[in-house]
This record gives structure tokens, C-alpha cells and sequence, in this order.
């Protein structure tokens, strides 16, 4: 099983800090170091500047906004990054949320999923190495009436990975059908099929199966003997992601525990936040909540999460260390990756 560890996003972050716990991960031999973008950092700057600082571990976006770019500004990134980290990039899209996108892109949101494969294909064109002549119902190349003309991006023919961040059905079945692999959020090996049932009939349908396509989940991680406390830690943090990310009509991340059988949980808490009643919103996340959809506990404990993963059919853990400061999350991270390379 993979490991790799996420950086950016919204969070203020301590540069010199981030290149030497990547720098930590890459020596540990973990196999990815994802660049987040939401509100705050984008994931291309950060992405170039770990390329020039490491030499071994896989980059990847994870993810591109499709809204915050044009498709073939997106292509010419991708090969500029594939070129300069020597073939280590990997592809990171996703369709983020209407907040994001209508709040800060000023883009529309309407008709995610189909703007997310027309972005697919204009850039698989882009790197095959062929003019751009596409016409979609959200893109058209060259736009029509103008003076543009199709152009061939000045880049040899080039093969870049292309994962998926998905939580809703029809974007997981399109995953299976066509990507590479996919960034999976708020998944529990108890409740797989939540997921995977859709990335496998798209895959089918495509005829394609799941051993085709990479699956890689986030992993929250904390290892302790305090288990309850340990657990109570990540309540504000579940509450978050089932009240605020998105709005109060649009959350994939809480439609996803709804369809793994936490819909009355999900639904209170993400009524909590809206009324602005936070810490009830925390109290109220039930314990299954965060120990099937992460790996909690004692080594052990964790070594039975890397296993119920596995058993799965998940092939690598995006891992959310949960650790405060840099030397206790770089000792966790050493803890964990030693849990999954000795876990069978």
C-alpha cells in the first residue's frame, strides 16, 4: 500500500517548515506529497518549489480547481510541472463546491461533472500532442465567430497520470470510467461500497474493472493510549467538513456519510453549524464517525485500520497526520509509514 502526506491549502503555512517535512517524507520513502489549493495557497507554486527541492517522491495537485483555470491553461501547467520535476507529476482535478466556485471564481457551478470531462478531454488532447479543436456544451476551442485557430501546445507527446477527486455518485462513476485514479475523502473501509459501487459500475460500463484505476483515500491518523481523548479531537473537525464544507443545499462531503448510513448524524450536525451552534455541532458527532473513517488509536489499533483498508481493495493512504508541532507529526509519519510497509 502507498503512502503519501498533503500540504497547502487553506492553511497559513510555514515554508522552510513544509519543505523539510517533505523533504523528512521523501527520505522515509513515501511515495507522494499532494498540493492542496482551496482559499488560500493555489497548488501550483507550492508543487514547483518542492519539484526543485526533492528529487525521489511523486507530486501531485490535489487538487486543481477546473473552475480557477481554463482547460488549456490547466494542460500547459500539467506538462510544464511533468517536464520540470523529471516525470514525477500526477494530475489532481476536481470540481470543488459552489461556494468556492460562484464566491470566489465568480464562475457558475452549474454542470460540474460535465465542465470536469471536458476538462479531462481537452488535456488528455493537449498532452497526446494535438491541435485544439474541441467542442463541448462549457468549452469551445477555438471560440467560434473570432480569429482564434486550433493550436498544438509546444510540447512533445506526454503521459500525465490524471486522479479524480470525487465524493457524488455520477462523478464516481466517472471516475471509473475514465481516470487514472482517484482521490477518495470521507470513505470508511466499513462502509466501502458507499464509493466503490459507483467507481466499479462506471468502470464496468467503460469496461474497465477497479484494478485499473488507482484508489487513494484520506486517512486521518493518531496514535495514542488515550483513545477517548484522541477521538474527542477530531469531533470539531467531522463537524466542520459535515457543516461548512459547502452550503447549506450542496455538501458532498455530507451527502458521503449519508450514504454510508449516517444520514441522521449528518444532517443534525450540519443543521448545528448552520445555526451557528459549533460546539454542539462537535458534541453531537458520534464516535463511529471518526473511528471507521480514519485510523485512530493505539499502534495497534491502526495496524487493523491499515488492515480493514487493504481488505478494502484501497491501494494508497493519503495520511492526515493528527500531531502537534513538527517533531511530533515527523515522529508519527515515521510511526505509520513503518505500520503500513509491516502490515500484511
Amino acid at each position: 500500500m502507498k503512502t503519501s502526506i498533503s500540504v497547502g491549502g487553506y492553511a497559513r503555512t510555514d515554508v522552510d517548515g513544509t519543505v523539510e517535512f517533505v523533504l523528512q517524507a521523501e527520505a522515509l520513502g513515501v511515495d507522494t506529497v499532494w498540493c492542496a489549493e482551496a482559499w488560500g495557497q493555489d497548488a501550483i507554486t507550492a508543487l514547483t518549489w518542492l519539484a526543485a527541492k526533492t528529487s525521489r517522491i511523486g507530486l501531485g495537485t490535489g487538487i486543481m480547481q477546473i473552475s480557477a483555470r481554463v482547460p488549456s491553461m490547466t494542460a500547459m501547467t500539467a506538462l510544464s510541472l511533468q517536464a520540470l520535476s523529471g516525470g514525477r507529476f500526477t494530475l489532481g482535478l476536481g470540481a470543488s463546491g459552489p461556494q468556492v466556485v460562484e464566491g470566489l471564481h465568480g464562475v457558475p457551478y452549474a454542470a460540474p461533472l460535465t465542465r470536469l470531462k471536458e476538462t479531462v478531454e481537452i488535456v488528455r488532447m493537449a498532452c497526446r500532442g494535438e491541435k485544439l479543436a474541441y467542442e463541448g456544451k462549457k468549452h469551445v476551442l477555438p471560440r467560434p465567430g473570432g480569429e482564434g485557430k486550433a493550436i498544438r501546445l509546444d510540447h512533445p507527446p506526454t503521459e500525465i497520470p490524471i486522479f479524480l477527486a470525487t465524493l457524488a455518485p455520477r462523478s464516481l462513476e466517472y471516475t471509473g470510467a475514465a481516470a487514472d485514479g482517484w482521490l477518495g475523502t470521507s470513505f470508511s473501509p466499513e462502509h466501502a461500497e458507499a464509493h466503490l459501487s459507483h467507481i466499479r459500475r462506471g468502470a464496468e460500463a467503460a469496461g474497465r474493472s477497479l484494478d485499473d484505476i488507482e484508489l487513494n483515500v484520506a486517512c486521518s491518523v493518531a496514535i495514542g493510549d488515550d483513545v477517548e481523548a484522541l477521538i474527542e479531537s477530531r469531533r470539531p473537525a467531522v463537524a466542520f467538513n459535515m457543516g461548512a464544507m459547502g452550503s447549506a443545499q450542496t455538501n458532498f462531503y455530507n451527502e458521503a456519510f449519508q450514504r454510508a448510513g449516517f444520514a441522521d448524524d449528518a444532517l443534525a450536525i450540519q443543521q448545528l453549524w448552520l445555526d451557528g451552534k459549533r460546539r454542539e455541532a462537535a458534541a453531537r458527532v458520534p464516535d463511529a464517525m471518526i473511528t471507521q473513517f480514519g485510523a485512530i488509536g493505539t499502534a495497534e489499533m491502526v495496524r487493523e485500520r491499515v488492515r480493514a483498508y487493504r481488505a478494502a481493495g484501497i491501494d494508497g493512504l493519503n495520511l492526515r497526520l493528527e500531531a502537534d508541532g513538527p517533531a511530533a507529526k515527523l515522529a508519527l509519519l515515521e510511526q505509520v509509514v513503518d505500520i503500513v510497509r509491516t502490515t500484511t
